[in-house]
């Protein structure tokens, strides 16, 4: 975010990212810092905040979120519209079998009160969750008196939001620390994709757990790697180039990932 001056134009470029994120259903993302030695919290913070913000159903964000600077513009992010981002608010239209996000507002020996984004909230057979705590339900009555009970996110079959993560180590012991299947790096000087998507297909097919990973605006992941004392070559299974014959001198970070992204999606689901 170093290279943007105004936070108008830092919120837009992060909505874009998050929005890349919501098509392409990734799980899960990780900001790490690029410089070491500088202090870049304040930069990490912003981004997290925005991908959460914009990952968060909109009925919930006055609860989770407070007034703060970082959230100025939030009113210019484009919307994921994603299954757990339900538009429908009363409670008649709740439909047993259907998944909600909730926050628990209120807890006693009856269960637990969450709201669901309808006119009331609901009650939830469950006094595990704490107040405040968001939580994820089922809906398995409805009508005027609509009951849900506590559901996982591993337990719906269509895609539910992301996490964010923000990650204090550098990008080298990130990755040998995150526990990996294979892990794909994008560089301008890699593999053309083509040359290497019959083996990068292989061992993403046997994987529980892949990382892509993409470089900042100022340095590649080569030149991030580096400082560190690394090669990418090192660290990395695959480091391929998704944008082949680049016509213009860099290509932006947020541009890679709808590249790359775009193109991963393609080899993985035909």
């Amino acid at each position: 975010m170093s290279d943007i001056p105004h936070q108008r134009e830092k919120t837009l470029k992060v909505g874009l990212i998050g929005r890349a994120l919501a098509i392409f259903r990734i799980d899960e993302v990780v900001i790490y810092p690029d410089i070491i030695g500088a202090d870049q919290s304040r930069d990490l913070r912003f981004v997290a905040m925005i991908l959460s913000y914009m990952e968060t159903p909109q009925y919930l964000r006055k609860r989770l979120f407070k007034i703060v600077p970082e959230l100025r513009y939030a009113g210019i992010l484009p919307p994921l519209r994603t299954p757990h981002h339900p538009i429908k608010n009363r409670k008649k239209y709740l439909r047993v079998g259907e998944f909600r996000e909730g926050i628990v507002l209120s807890k006693d020996k009856m269960g637990l009160l969450v709201d669901v984004g309808v006119e009331q909230p609901i009650r939830v057979a469950n006094t595990s969750a704490p107040v405040g705590a968001r939580v994820t339900v089922k809906i398995i009555s409805g009508g005027d008196d609509p009951r849900a009970v506590l559901a996982s996110p591993e337990d719906i079959d269509v895609y539910w939001g992301y996490k964010v993560e923000v990650s204090s180590m550098p990008f080298s012991r990130m990755v040998k620390s995150g526990n990996f299947d294979v892990t794909i790096a994008t560089s301008r000087r890699g593999e053309p994709f083509m040359k290497v998507k019959d083996a990068l297909l292989e061992k993403w097919m046997k994987s529980k757990r892949v990382l892509v990973a993409f470089g900042s605006p100022t340095q590649g992941l080569q030149e991030i790697v580096r400082q560190e004392g690394f090669e990418l070559s090192d660290i990395m299974d695959f480091i391929i180039n998704t944008v082949p014959g680049q016509a213009t001198e860099t290509v932006r970070t947020e541009e890679a990932l709808y590249a790359t992204l775009a193109i991963l999606n393609l080899l993985t689901e035909a």
